[in-house]
């Protein structure tokens, strides 16, 4: 989905109008992956400079809506877009700067979906969020130690 032709189908195919705003919206996600709200307007006013705050807002929560994108926000933190959907995929996110990545359910399609106790619930997503400290954190940390410590 990061051409302009492929972005317009997944418009086109979610019975949305083809718009320059929105073309311009869905391209800083697809090009951003795990972007906050503030990253995709500087993507998007790069190029078309006269597209508004309102309009990138509106462009999100109708994707997110419409199941084109997906939102995440994990505890803490602000909200952040992938274009990423359609598989039950993961993210850990770094205690320390905030660096978020996917990772993949550990074994299968899509284990996680089988709860223990589904509570009468008909599931269709899980979200699970592993914490950690990414290894550039890691490194930092380690390299603090060295000089507090010598």
């Amino acid at each position: 989905m990061t051409s302009k032709a492929g972005i317009e189908q997944v418009l086109k195919a979610a019975s949305m109008r083809v718009t320059q705003p929105r073309v311009a919206v869905l391209s800083a996600v697809a090009a951003h992956p795990h972007a906050d709200t503030e990253t995709i307007i500087s993507a998007v006013r790069e190029g078309h400079p006269n597209v508004s705050h309102q309009a990138v807002y509106d462009s999100l929560k109708l994707f997110t809506k419409l199941g084109v994108i997906r939102q995440i926000q994990p505890q803490g933190h602000t909200a952040r877009y992938e274009a990423r959907v359609g598989d039950n995929h993961h993210h850990v996110v770094c205690r320390q700067c905030g660096k978020l990545a996917d990772v993949d359910c550990a074994v299968g399609g899509a284990p996680c979906l089988h709860a223990s106790n589904d509570h009468g619930f008909s599931i269709d997503e899980a979200e699970v969020i592993y914490w950690g400290t990414c290894p550039d954190c890691q490194a930092a940390n380690a390299q603090k130690d060295v000089v507090v410590n010598p």
